[in-house]
């Protein structure tokens, strides 16, 4: 285990925690699940039929001894819980609608979460994206003066920790309008809001950030495309957030190499030292993190959701149980 989760662990130790699972019969979670009950330091709740998911468990030789399983077909708090989710959604549902929603895991666990029985939720190993988020963003929300859910990938090479966003939740950034036609959110917030909470996750992973706003053009070299967004983005983050290290427009070797970042955008302290990087939309964050990922050789770890007013993640459907272990962990020490 590499120091950066020995650390997590020790917080969980010191700071008890409730995770829950929303898909607690699949292998990868019951796997995960059985090395948290080892470790002692994270209390996991599984949802599923209780006899499927101990059943799978003894097949694959996993040791869940002790673990709470709810299934919400037999779920004695229900009629509660559907009350509480027909006055969250103020009318969108009816009771009929969200008792059927709470028969999932996605739902039934966002509430557990929602309702104070658990501190945190880890989902996806089944679930699409769209699938764990939705609920979140219905149920939890977003947290006191955030406007968006964004994400943000760690990438872990030995000593070396780096952290992008976003590379997997909002496709683009485009100014909010109300029915009037009166802009109530421009893009350039929504892009700096992510880069200031970015920043934050930056920092739960031992990383002193500094914030460098990506694009093809540095300090004005280039126009068109997304370098206004990010040029303006880059001024309002400085305003939000004049305490933290955040510059741009710039281009990536500006980024991170110092005899670059000098030359181009002298006087930067961000340009050639970056470690923390905020794209201009989704397609150029996905790429840049799997490309850091497969020929970097960085570990990457995410997409880690910001925003949201508990810690909720989402898994890809293609992880393995080591990543599911490592998420959790992730996931509970953001509380």
């Amino acid at each position: 285990m590499i120091p950066m989760f020995n650390a997590m662990i020790e917080t969980l130790k010191a700071n008890p925690r409730k995770i829950v699972f929303t898909e607690g019969h699949d292998a990868r979670i019951l796997e995960a699940t059985s090395r948290l009950v080892e470790g002692g330091f994270l209390t996991p709740i599984l949802i599923g039929n209780v006899e499927e998911v101990k059943a799978n468990a003894a097949k694959g030789g996993f040791n869940i001894e002790g673990v709470e399983i709810i299934d919400p077909a037999t779920y004695p708090e229900m009629d509660k819980m559907v009350d509480k989710m027909v006055e969250l959604r103020k009318g969108k549902m009816s009771a009929e609608d969200c008792r059927k929603a709470l028969s999932k895991g996605n739902y039934f666990g966002t509430m557990l979460v929602k309702m104070g029985y658990a501190d945190s939720l880890l989902g996806g190993a089944t679930y699409s994206t769209a699938d764990t988020v939705r609920p979140a963003l219905q149920l939890v929300k977003t947290k006191k003066g955030a406007h968006l859910v964004s994400s943000c990938f760690i990438l872990v090479r030995g000593d070396e920790k780096l952290a992008m966003g976003d590379c997997a939740i909002n496709l683009s950034y485009e100014d909010s309008v109300d029915k009037e036609g009166n802009v109530t959110l421009t893009a350039a917030q929504k892009l700096a809001e992510v880069a200031i909470e970015s920043a934050h996750t930056a920092k739960v992973f031992g990383i002193d950030p500094k914030v460098a706003m990506l694009s093809f053009s540095t300090n004005g070299s280039g126009k068109g495309g997304t370098v206004k967004l990010s040029h303006d983005a880059t001024i309002v983050a400085k305003e939000m957030a004049p305490e933290l290290a955040i510059d741009g427009e710039m281009q990536f070797d500006a980024a991170v190499a110092p005899e670059v970042g000098q030359l181009k955008f002298p006087g930067s302290p961000v340009a050639g030292h970056a470690n923390t990087f905020i794209f201009p939309n989704i397609e150029a964050g996905n790429i840049g993190y799997k490309i850091a990922q497969r020929l970097g050789g960085f570990e990457a770890y995410g997409p880690i959701l910001q925003g949201l007013a508990a810690p909720i993640n989402d898994l890809s459907r293609g992880c393995n149980a080591d990543e599911v272990y490592k998420m959790a962990i992730i996931t509970a020490a953001m509380v």
